[in-house]
């Protein structure tokens, strides 16, 4: 699966009495099947995923795809402390037609998290996972950091496709580039080199003769069957192990050090605004790309590091999507923080 371009975590949308507001979730993630990011990661950190219940995220992941354009490519956070529940979450996914697992380092027993235990969780996951798993690496949150050696380790299990990478460390980025180089893979793209998605084939017709093409054909490993082949004309294309970023105000440093694409939370308010800077930079227009990255840089900053989830959520309530309240023990900015908001976005609309 391609995981290059802009993918918003989208946010869980709540009632004020703490109940999900499916609703909300809905026209928000049809609204951002209208942008040019890539795809969709849904039950991420941004979207509280660690707040839920299980039923929650299962309803969640069920929402957003039903409301999700069929070319965007879906990411279902499915990561559990533990790999047995990681594995069912992720079944689920799959049962749904998501595109992508998602899964976070454990770290409750971060003691105990040496390398050999988690290359282990990793593979026992990638080794029955039906989807093709993309590590993510969050320390600001869970408060362990997987080491470059480990994931370069793990770069060459055949089900593991990438990272999102979250320190905000650019010589990290440099280091799992470069030591994974000799990953190569076939992914199957479309005719402008955008993914293709597992929904995009099961809309096409069976083939006269019946023939069948496995899902893993995209993932590079063998999986569930779908029809094929697809009536839009589709070509191949070679990648490595995708490194994606998470710190928007470093997504130009990033792409220059080789990340392909990025998972942002600023893309939540602000997808457009961010799709332009690597936009730019494909086009091989560098001086834009800096350019646009340095309209955003402060917003991202403060916006997502320091002011949360409540502040992601606040900005998308200035721009169009529905943000609303934050899930307890989080609360909603104060009025001072929501005047910074504000200044902040100005100039930043979608």
């Amino acid at each position: 699966m391609l995981l290059h371009g802009i993918f918003p975590p989208i946010t869980t949308p709540f009632y004020p009495d703490g109940r999900v507001y499916y609703k909300k979730l809905e026209a928000n993630v049809a609204q951002y099947s209208k942008t040019p990011v890539a795809g969709i990661v849904v039950q991420g950190s941004t979207g509280e995923a660690i707040m839920l219940s299980d039923q929650e995220r299962r309803d969640v992941f069920k929402a957003a795809r039903e409301a999700a354009a069929p070319h965007k490519v879906l990411i279902a956070g499915t990561g559990i402390e533990s790999a047995i529940e990681t594995l069912r979450l992720t079944e689920y996914a799959a049962t749904l037609g998501y595109d992508v697992a998602m899964v976070r380092t454990p770290h409750y027993f971060k003691a105990q998290m040496h390398p050999l235990n988690m290359a282990t969780f990793f593979r026992a996951v990638a080794d029955r996972s039906p989807l093709p798993i993309m590590i993510y690496n969050f320390p600001g949150a869970t408060g362990y950091d997987i080491p470059a050696e480990v994931v370069i380790e793990l770069a060459g299990h055949p089900n593991i496709m990438g990272i999102k990478e979250s320190s905000g460390n650019l010589e990290k980025i440099r280091q799992m580039v470069e030591g994974t180089r000799q990953v190569k893979r076939t992914v199957m793209v479309t005719e402008v080199f955008a993914a293709v998605t597992g929904r995009m084939l099961a809309m096409e017709p069976a083939s006269a003769n019946g023939d069948v093409v496995p899902v893993g054909a995209l993932a590079g490993t063998a999986a569930t069957a779908v029809q094929a082949p697809p009536k839009f004309k589709t070509r191949t294309k070679e990648v490595g192990f995708q490194v994606t970023v998470g710190a928007a105000h470093q997504l130009e440093p990033s792409l220059q050090l080789g990340a392909v694409g990025a998972i942002l939370a600023f893309a939540c308010p602000a997808p457009t605004a961010c799709f332009e800077i690597y936009a730019a930079f494909k086009e091989g227009d560098h001086a834009l790309a800096k350019e646009k990255q340095q309209r955003i840089s402060e917003a991202a900053k403060r916006v997502v590091a320091d002011l949360g989830i409540a502040g992601v959520k606040y900005a998308m309530d200035l721009n169009g999507y529905f943000g609303g309240p934050v899930r307890l023990p989080l609360l909603s900015l104060n009025a001072e923080q929501k005047a910074e908001a504000e200044r902040l976005m100005a100039g930043i609309k979608n």
